[in-house]
């Protein structure tokens, strides 16, 4: 099964989703298709369970480490490993705790990030609500940022800055009237970092749990 799991989560990490069939899986084995089914009853499964595999070493690295004074800061480190994996495998996201019965290691992420919370002053209900933030802010932002570039990004025939400088020129050319908030963030938006900006938001979402645990 290991076998199975490590080549799903490569081909998976090389061409996404539509590269993972059991007939290329077989291929990287060695084996026929027939043989994919004594380990899984068909591609859902086997990507909940490429997913829940891929997860293993972050939860790893994350049990390792000491918990830190501030529980808020604690949130914030397991927050930016989240991301960090999942911005380079943005496949994860649709798959992530989509399935707790065939994703323990994902399932035991979520109980970290819970437990956590119980250094706060909160009730259940707000515990709750606190790690579906943190969880869905985390995974949707990193899953947006590790979509495929354009393609004349991806090709070399324009950078970055100069793509979002497209961008940027066409807010500035808008009625400032009618678009004051775009006008105002152009050239902030045309120099950004996606990174910072995932931080930036994630110490907004913080800080609020923070007022509302010492409210």
């Amino acid at each position: 099964m290991e076998a199975v799991l490590n080549e799903a989560v490569s081909l998976l990490d090389e061409a996404g989703v539509p590269a993972l069939t059991f007939r290329a899986l077989a291929g990287r084995l060695g084996g026929g298709v027939g043989s994919i089914y004594w380990y899984v009853s068909g591609k859902d499964e086997l990507l909940d369970l490429a997913t829940d595999h891929a997860v293993g070493p972050l939860l790893a690295e994350l049990e390792a480490r000491p918990d830190a004074d501030d529980p808020i800061d604690e949130l914030r480190t397991m927050a930016v490993r989240m991301f960090d994996a999942i911005v380079v495998r943005p496949w994860l996201a649709a798959y992530f705790m989509r399935n707790s019965l065939l994703q323990p290691n994902t399932m035991r992420l979520y109980e970290r990030l819970g437990q956590v919370t119980l250094r706060l002053d909160l009730t259940p209900r707000q515990r709750f609500h606190a790690v579906s933030a943190i969880v869905g802010y985390t995974v949707g932002t990193a899953a947006d940022l590790g979509q495929e570039p354009p393609r004349e990004v991806v090709d070399g025939e324009v950078g970055r800055e100069e793509y979002l400088a497209r961008f940027a020129d066409l807010w500035r050319g808008l009625d400032p009237e009618q678009y004051p908030f775009v006008h105002q963030i152009a050239d902030e938006f045309a120099h950004h970092d996606d990174k910072d900006q995932f931080r930036a938001g994630l110490d907004l979402l913080l800080a609020g749990l923070r007022l509302e645990a010492e409210g």
